[in-house]
C-alpha cells in the first residue's frame, strides 16, 4: 500500500462512525489544552516575576543587617531588624570602582493623615541616589535633593497609591499641600509613577523623606535598614560584592566571614531563584495535565482494539488478496496517529484560547511559547504511536482464515 492508500483508508474508517472518533479524539484535546494552558500560565507568572524583580533596580545588590551566630548557633537571627548598619557604611562603600551608585534608606510604618483622611504605610528615609538605584521616576514635582538631607527638610515624596488614600482618587495637583507623618508636618514636593508591586515593597504605596529626617524627627536613630547598591554593570556584580562583603566586615572588625552582622543578595540570584520555583511549579502543573493524555491515549487503544474486532473479516479478506502484517499494521498506526494528530492541533488551539481568556478575563499573565506547542505535538503523536502499537500488532497477527469465518 502507498501513502495515498493509506491516507483514504485511515479516512474512510474514521468518519465511518464520526461521534465515536470525536468523542476518542477529546481524551486527546483536553490533555493537550490542559498542557499548553498549565505551561503558558506558569511561563507568564515566571516573566511576571522576573520583570518585577528587575524593575526594583538596575544591578541591585541589597545589604540588610542581621545579628551574628552566637556559640553553637546554626541560624542567624534578626535579619533586616537589627540594627547593625549605618550611614556611615553606606558612605564607605562609594569609594569601590565597581559600584555605581549607593542609596541607604531607613523605612518605618507611621499612621499619615491629610485633608481629614489617614492611612497607615511605609515611610521611607533615603537620599537623592535612590531614584537611580531603584529606577524610580517623578510623575510630578520632584524627588529629594541633597540639599533636602543636609537641613533635614520636613518635604514627603508620595506614591501614587498613597495620595489617592489621602486625596482620593482624581485629587488632582497636591504639590504644595501638607501631610502629617507621626504628628509631624511634612510638605510634599513630588508624587513618583506607578510601579506596582515587587515582593520587596509597594513603592506606589509609600512616602519618601530624607533620611537625615526621618533619623531626626521619627525614628530618633541613626541606623539603616537597606542599603541599595547599583553595579556598573552585571559582569562587575560579582566584583562588587566581593568588595562590599571584605569593607564592611573591616568596618565592623569581623575576620570571619560566617559571622557577618550583614547580609548580601544579589538581584541576580534572587532572580535565578524564583525562577526556578516558577519553573518547579510550571512543571508540575503541566504533570498533572499530562495525566489526561495518558487517560486519552488509553482511550485510543480501547477504540482501536474494538475497531480490530469489529474488522475481523475485513482483515482476514486484506490478508487473503496479499495484504502483508506491515501493511495492516500500518493502516492501524495511521488511524491511531491520525486520532491523536487531529486531537493535538484541536487541543494546541483550544489550550492557546484558554491562555489568552485566563490573561483577559482573570488578569493572570499567560505566554505561549513554540516550545510547549511542539512538546505537546510530540507527545500527541509518541501517544499515537505507543497506544496505537498494540492494537496494530493485533491486527496484523491475525490468521486470514480464522479471520474471514469471524461472526
Amino acid at each position: 500500500m502507498n501513502a495515498e492508500d493509506i491516507f483514504q483508508e485511515t479516512f474512510a474508517a474514521l468518519t465511518v462512525n464520526k461521534l465515536r472518533s470525536g468523542l476518542t479524539m477529546l481524551g486527546v484535546i483536553i490533555g493537550i489544552a490542559s498542557v499548553i494552558a498549565m505551561i503558558s500560565i506558569g511561563q507568564g507568572a515566571q516573566g511576571s516575576i522576573q520583570s518585577r524583580i528587575q524593575s526594583i533596580g538596575s544591578n541591585l545588590i541589597l545589604i540588610t543587617p542581621g545579628f551574628t551566630r552566637g556559640v553553637g548557633t546554626q541560624v542567624s537571627t534578626g535579619r533586616g531588624s537589627a540594627q547593625t548598619l549605618t550611614s556611615e557604611d553606606a558612605s564607605a562603600l562609594s569609594g569601590i570602582a565597581s559600584v555605581k551608585a549607593i542609596a541607604p534608606e531607613e523605612s518605618k510604618r507611621y499612621q499619615v493623615t491629610a485633608t481629614g483622611k489617614n492611612t497607615n504605610t511605609s515611610v521611607n528615609g533615603t537620599v537623592p541616589a535612590y531614584t537611580e538605584v531603584r529606577n524610580l521616576e517623578i510623575d510630578t514635582g520632584s524627588f529629594i535633593t541633597d540639599e533636602n538631607v543636609s537641613s533635614a527638610s520636613k518635604v514627603a515624596v508620595l506614591g501614587p497609591t498613597t495620595r489617592d488614600d489621602l486625596f482620593g482618587v482624581g485629587a488632582g495637583d497636591v504639590i504644595g499641600e501638607s501631610i502629617r507623618i507621626n504628628h509631624i508636618n511634612f510638605k510634599i514636593i513630588g508624587i513618583t509613577k506607578s510601579k506596582g508591586g515587587t515582593g520587596f515593597g509597594n513603592q506606589d504605596d509609600m512616602i519618601f523623606v530624607p533620611l537625615s529626617t526621618l533619623q531626626k524627627y521619627l525614628s530618633g536613630d541613626h541606623y539603616v535598614t537597606t542599603i541599595s547598591v547599583a553595579a556598573q554593570n552585571q559582569t562587575s556584580m560579582a566584583q562588587a560584592q566581593q568588595q562590599i562583603t571584605s569593607t564592611l566586615l573591616a568596618r565592623h572588625n569581623i575576620s570571619d566571614a560566617t559571622q557577618a552582622d550583614f547580609q548580601i543578595l544579589n538581584q541576580q540570584d534572587i532572580i535565578a531563584t524564583a525562577s526556578s520555583v516558577t519553573g518547579i511549579f510550571t512543571i508540575l502543573l503541566a504533570s498533572i495535565a499530562g495525566i489526561s493524555l495518558v487517560v486519552g491515549g488509553i482511550g485510543i487503544m480501547n477504540m482501536m482494539l474494538t475497531t480490530v474486532t469489529e474488522r475481523t473479516r475485513e482483515i482476514g479478506l486484506r490478508k487473503a488478496i496479499g495484504a502483508t502484517k506491515k501493511d495492516i499494521s500500518l493502516q492501524f498506526l495511521a488511524e491511531s496517529f491520525t486520532l491523536t494528530f487531529v486531537g493535538g492541533v484541536i487541543g494546541v488551539a483550544l489550550g492557546w484560547f484558554i491562555s489568552l481568556g485566563v490573561a483577559k478575563f482573570a488578569n493572570i499573565p499567560t505566554q505561549v511559547s513554540l516550545g510547549s506547542i511542539i512538546l505537546a505535538f510530540g507527545v500527541s503523536a509518541f501517544i499515537g504511536i505507543v497506544f496505537g502499537y498494540y492494537p496494530a500488532r493485533r491486527a496484523a497477527g491475525l490468521n486470514p482464515i480464522e479471520a474471514l469465518r469471524y461472526e
